[in-house]
């Protein structure tokens, strides 16, 4: 009930086409169980001459007023059949009508289901959406969105369809003969109990084909992903064997799926065909003793099976909407998810030149401290550089300054009002980021660098490019800033791709720029001119700077070198320098190796010696 309760938030905007939709489809119902008996009629009053009596024809007995031809003649015939073909037609037509209604309704449905779960999406913060793995979420965003609409649009409809037809059905039958009712009553225990046992069985089956699904849906998104490593290992055979497992289960569940539903399939017609034959031999009976005429027998056999074709169609609804329900509560409990990082949707707050104050900083993530007493002081156009061993929290810190992620303990501030005071729209407009992990969008890459501004002003983004030490390599390419880069940026070099996103990041033109490890694939030479950009053309913006590779923070106003989640060095670079401390070793001995890597090289350019 909780998971319609959700559904109907959503649906209730198309209510009244829905309603209008269901009046449509029980008034072609309707028309449809008239035909019965104007097929009854031209058994008794056309191929037969029954005699005329005030019950005869039922609702129809106008017909057999005499005024419309007599029984047994050519005129009675036309008439009825013109009655017969106009109420074939309006159900035709009111079907047709209810079904455009229903399907405009389940892709209104559809569509406002993709908006709020994207926009969920969108929403939580990472390590909330770390919960779930790409393939859930690519279910639940895809798959569960349309199985979740058929519920409302389809089955639920078809629903009230079954019990209106159930209910008149049985109130026509009774009007012929009560006798009847007694099939569908003895059959009715045994049908309610194959439903009980098939809907518990269903519904377990129908959970274990999405968890393969998701499955099947994961392991295609990590290949396509990690195709280059893949090919690099010569590993498409295991990962073709990896796929086919996913398949294999995928199929034997379903299949599961299709044993059950013809199980399901054979109770029911073995009890439908029993309901049949029946109700022949009930009418039969009945004829002999001349209650009841061969033309009633026709309209009664055929509303008994109108029964039971409805009390199976009823179950067989049921027995589908265990997988539907399934979707509708993963949906739900995805749409129910708290992000971890709260937004103060107060938009009051901004600051255009802000003072980034750090006081007792920890971060705790699964019981292991990862920052530990943090003092920072970064006031507006202060170049802070952050370096340190692998794992020593340098990322970490950068995430919370953003919220990314939430701090444990302490504060951080901006211009004394605490970051969580700013909405996070607000908070994170002034920084311009550039993430360790390098992602680009499949499109251009003008449209990826002015991606903070989507109306594109080419001037701007080339100015970024160029300050990025990205204009060469994009000028060299035939379709220059048109060039479209594979998903992921698959087509350029992980060097291009550091520079593509940095020129995002100088597009933005934020207050603060944070660079985390963004220039470890570039070459000595182009980072060195690219920080010097930095220095002269962002000389009064703030620039944070995390780097393996030291001298890429040499020119900082501060640098804190961290180990373990703690400062353990801070200072100037002449000052870490002249303390001899970690800072000072590291970054000799990479001084060192590169001074062999250049002297290799001149060596190689000169010929080398014997």
């Amino acid at each position: 009930m909780e998971t319609l309760k959700f559904g109907y938030r959503f649906f209730k905007k198309s209510m009244p086409v829905a309603i209008i939709a269901e009046i449509l489809s029980f008034l072609g119902i309707f028309a449809e169980l008239m035909l019965p008996l104007l097929s009854g009629m031209l058994i008794d009053y056309v191929i037969k001459s029954t005699e005329v009596t005030s019950e005869s024809g039922g609702a129809f007995n106008f017909l057999l007023s005499g005024k419309y031809g007599e029984v047994h003649t050519m005129k009675l015939f036309l008439t009825i059949a013109i009655v017969y073909t106009a109420m074939l037609v309006l159900r035709i037509a009111l079907i047709y009508v209810r079904d455009l209604m229903q399907e405009w309704v389940g892709l209104k449905l559809e569509t406002e289901l993709r908006y709020e779960t994207y926009g969920k999406l969108m929403e939580l913060d990472s390590e909330t959406i770390s919960d779930y793995n790409s393939g859930e979420l690519l279910q639940i965003l895809n798959s569960d969105t349309i199985m979740f609409k058929e519920l409302f649009s389809h089955r639920i409809p078809y629903l009230g369809d079954a019990i209106f037809m159930l209910i008149t059905t049985l109130v026509m039958i009774t009007s012929i003969n009560i006798s009847f009712i007694i099939i569908p009553l003895i059959l009715m225990p045994f049908l309610v109990i194959t439903v009980l046992n098939f809907k518990k069985k269903a519904r377990i089956n129908f959970k274990e084909i999405r968890e393969r699904s998701s499955q099947m849906n994961l392991n295609v998104q990590e290949n396509i992903a990690a195709v280059r490593i893949v090919r690099s290992f010569t590993n498409e055979e295991l990962e073709k064997e990896k796929f086919n497992a996913a398949n294999d289960n995928f199929q034997n569940s379903r299949i599961k799926q299709i044993w059950l539903s013809s199980k399901f399939d054979l109770t029911f017609n073995a009890i439908k065909q029993i309901a049949y034959i029946s109700t022949i031999l009930i009418g039969a009976v009945l004829v002999m003793k001349g209650e009841m005429t061969v033309g009633y027998i026709l309209a009664s056999s055929t509303y008994v099976m109108r029964i039971m074709n409805n009390i199976t169609g009823l179950n067989n609804h049921i027995f589908n909407m265990q997988q539907q329900t399934i979707a509708g509560l993963e949906l739900k409990k995805f749409m129910e998810k708290e992000s971890k990082v709260l937004d103060n949707k107060l938009p009051n707050l901004h600051c255009d030149t802000p003072h980034i104050e750090l006081k007792d900083v920890s971060v705790t993530i699964d019981g292991q401290d990862i920052l530990k007493d943090i003092n920072l002081s970064i006031p507006y156009g202060k170049k802070l550089g952050i370096v340190g061993e692998t794992g020593s929290g340098k990322s970490i810190l950068l995430k919370t300054l953003v919220r990314i992620r939430d701090i444990t303990d302490g504060s951080i501030t901006i211009d004394g009002h605490d970051i969580k005071d700013f909405s996070l729209e607000k908070l994170r407009n002034m920084y311009s980021y550039v993430f360790q992990d390098v992602f680009l969008f499949s499109n251009t890459i003008e449209s990826n660098i002015a991606f903070s501004k989507p109306d594109i002003d080419e001037r701007m983004v080339t100015k970024a490019a160029t300050h990025a030490q990205a204009d060469k390599f994009i000028d060299a390419l035939a379709d220059r800033y048109k060039t479209i880069v594979g998903e992921r940026g698959l087509g350029i070099s992980g060097g291009q791709k550091q520079r593509v996103s940095i020129a995002r990041a100088f597009h933005k033109n934020a207050p603060v720029y944070v660079l985390d490890d963004s220039t470890s694939a570039l070459d000595v030479n182009t980072e060195r001119i690219l920080l010097q950009n930095i220095r002269e053309n962002f000389s009064e913006k703030t620039v944070i700077i995390t780097a393996h590779r030291f001298s890429s923070v040499v020119d900082c106003d501060e640098i804190i070198y961290m180990r373990d989640g703690m400062i353990t060095e801070r200072g100037t670079f002449d000052e870490l320098m002249a303390l001899g401390g970690s800072f000072a070793r590291v970054y000799n001995v990479q001084q060192e190796q590169q001074k062999s890597v250049v002297d290799y090289n001149n060596l190689g350019k000169n010929g080398g010696e014997d």
